[in-house]
């Protein structure tokens, strides 16, 4: 007999949709029956693609005992922070306050009044390693709920307490400036990993933000050593097993310092953001490696990724069908040298073995090997080895394939829009865009309202019940602001502005100008979420100031330039301290220091040749932040077209900064000069 959750969009509720568990979904219903039966909530949080979660949910949500204690002394909640990252962010704070660490499953226990006491993560079925079974922490909280009920109280209540104090006081209102940046290259200089490249030990997360901005600190300043520090951490990245030498695209993050074995899920804004970052270091150096992995995870998410409305889907799985029906983690992707001789032949195996680094003991466990390219002295012959690439390709393709969650969410479909559009505009590959531009359209008809407001995510074409918060509204910004640079569609930049009007007036701070993650109109929490850090993606605070501040390079708006400003205030505090954690601020700041530039392209037609070539030396100018708008004379499909003239009949490109203008020129070279940072 399914639970409540049967009716749920949410691949990872439905999921959970036929344990023995009483599930609710999170609703102030479920907060109502807890008060009327005067019992605690169980809230579960957790993710489609999470392993734990799934091993969790088998060894306890599965278990008839288990779920019928749970059902006669609890309300148990279960949460998709996919779908519902302001419940997610609230408890995980409360969590990591409490206990020092965080992750999910997250495992939290709450008044009917949805006051936190009493916190975890992934419990076992038995005790194990110092931490009791799940049905013992279920027994405890129980009878502390009903013997110790005045202590329960006090604990929730001092918790809720000290969340409200954690309010964000971030100095002055001003962006940082030369100093700031250069102490926050300092800062990552000390942290880098020089013989490995990345930051820190493990596990090793892909630096995605913090890579465009030291992308962006080499274009503006020269600084070499910002560069080498993104091309060897990418380089190191894509040689390694986090990288699906096969079928490209990247797992969310290496389990050691080597970047040898990943935890095997693949993450739409991994892939996004990852695409964007080795498109730009192309962009940047021309790296061979660069733009066949920027390609690569462009296909990768066009291939796997894409849903029939046309859409992203957010994950797929770490685990799979290891052949004998049990779910094993990575089993999809992993080999031994028996099973490359089995699909190569003897000679081939050795070859592959060699190139990919597969070796008798393994890589990984019970002898597999993670698919890597470690740089090797001697030729290689690469016809062999791409025809060897095929293969084993075709191969996997017959093993069970990881499962899907088909779930679009808005904020992440922003990212993919913005790497496909500028990855299909560099290289040439028109269908990238076009699939950037078919993404942007369903998220316009289905997840965008009639005031411009966003659903968070949708499911096989039906919109979501939960509202957008701040990283939606921000990331789908800079998607449509990418798209318009890349198309010419001006209705783009428009749809941006609809989306950035929403964060100034409902998620902006009117005295102080920080930025909170959920609507002031938005469901009520135990407190308002808000953090400028990054974390897997851009926060969304930062994520909103680069967003306002193109929007107002495109529009010469000044409100949105002042709150762009403002917001960045939090990156002068915070990115000499951390710059690991606030890159996207960071890389925003760069855009600032370097206008940021504004580049109009007129020609008598898009498609007329000299037009294009003007227009694909704009996009490939390294300048940070820079915005281009392309049209004929006299349209008004951008601000910046406007009284711009072709030049003795000629297309012409017009590069503004700080309200000062160069002459226009007409010559390709000359353009990518005055943009080259």
């Amino acid at each position: 007999m399914p639970n409540r959750l049967a009716h749920e969009t949410s691949p990872y509720l439905l999921q959970h949709a036929d344990n023995p568990v009483d599930w609710w979904p999170w609703s102030e219903e479920a907060f109502e029956e807890a008060r009327k039966r005067n019992v605690p909530v169980l809230l579960s949080v957790g993710y489609s693609s999470c392993h734990w979660c799934h091993v969790m949910a088998h060894e306890s949500f599965e278990d008839q005992e288990t779920a019928e204690y749970l059902n006669t002394h609890y309300v148990s909640v279960k949460v998709d922070r996919e779908e519902r990252p302001d419940v997610d962010a609230v408890y995980m704070e409360a969590v990591q306050a409490a206990t020092g660490q965080g992750g999910w499953p997250m495992t939290v226990f709450l008044t009917p009044d949805a006051e936190p006491f009493y916190f975890g993560t992934y419990f076992p079925p038995a005790p194990r390693q110092g931490m009791p079974s799940f049905r013992q922490v279920l027994q405890g909280v129980h009878q502390a709920w009903d013997e110790r009920r005045d202590e329960v109280n006090e604990v929730a209540g001092k918790i809720v307490r000290d969340l409200a104090g954690r309010e964000i006081s971030y100095g002055d209102a001003r962006t940082p400036g030369e100093e700031e940046l250069a102490q926050a290259l300092l800062g990552l200089t000390r942290e880098y990993d020089p013989q490995r490249g990345g930051f820190g030990g493990a596990p090793k997360f892909p630096p995605s933000m913090v890579l465009e901005f030291l992308l962006r600190h080499h274009a503006r300043t020269g600084a070499e050593g910002a560069l080498q520090m993104a091309q060897d951490t990418c380089e190191r990245m894509a040689r390694g097993g986090m990288y699906d030498q096969l079928g490209g695209g990247f797992a969310r993050y290496s389990v050691d310092r080597d970047w040898v074995v990943p935890h095997f899920e693949k993450m739409l804004y991994d892939n996004a953001l990852l695409c964007r970052v080795y498109a730009h270091l192309w962009r940047s150096t021309g790296s061979e490696l660069a733009r066949r992995v920027a390609l690569e995870t462009a296909d990768f998410m066009v291939r796997e990724l894409r849903t029939n409305e046309g859409g992203f889907a957010s994950a797929l799985d770490a685990d799979s069908d290891d052949g004998t029906g049990r779910h094993v983690e990575g089993a999809y992707y992993v080999w031994t040298p028996e099973q490359l001789r089995e699909v190569l032949g003897e000679q081939d195996a050795d070859l592959a073995a060699q190139h990919f680094g597969v070796t008798e003991e393994g890589t990984f466990e019970e002898g597999a090997s993670v698919l890597q390219r470690p740089v090797r002295d001697g030729v290689v012959d690469a016809g062999r080895v791409a025809a060897i690439r095929e293969r084993l390709l075709a191969a996997r393709s017959g093993r069970p394939a990881p499962g899907r969650d088909d779930k679009v969410v808005a904020a992440w479909n922003g990212l993919a829009i913005a790497a496909l559009a500028e990855t299909g505009a560099y290289f040439d590959r028109p269908d990238l865009v076009e699939a950037a531009v078919a993404a942007a359209d369903l998220l316009v008809r289905l997840h965008l309202d009639e005031q411009a407001r966003l659903t968070r995510t949708s499911k096989d074409g039906r919109a979501g019940a939960n509202a957008g918060v701040l990283e939606d509204y921000a990331d789908v910004a800079e998607g449509f602001l990418a798209l318009a640079s890349v198309t010419g569609e001006g209705v783009w930049l428009e749809f941006a502005g609809f989306l950035l009007d929403h964060v100034l007036v409902r998620f902006t701070d009117a005295e102080s100008g920080a930025l909170y993650d959920t609507a002031a109109d938005a469901e009520r929490l135990i407190r308002r979420p808000q953090d400028p850090t990054d974390n897997a993606a851009p926060s969304g605070w930062t994520a909103a100031a680069n967003a306002l501040l193109s929007y107002a390079a495109h529009t010469g708006s000044e409100p949105h330039r002042t709150a762009a400003e403002r917001a960045l205030g939090v990156v002068k505090a915070l990115g000499p301290r951390v710059p690991r954690f606030i890159g996207w601020g960071l890389a925003a700041a760069e855009a600032v220091l370097d206008g940021p530039r504004e580049v109009a392209i007129v020609g008598p037609a898009l498609d007329d040749e000299g037009t294009r070539t003007l227009h694909r030396t704009a996009l490939l100018g390294t300048a940070p932040g820079a915005v281009v708008a392309v049209g004929v004379p006299g349209s008004e499909e951008f601000p910046l077209l406007a009284d711009r003239p072709l030049v003795g009949g000629e297309p012409a490109a017009y590069v503004c900064r700080n309200f000062t203008c160069d002459a226009p020129t007409t010559e390709p070279d000359r353009l990518s000069t005055v943009l080259s940072g």
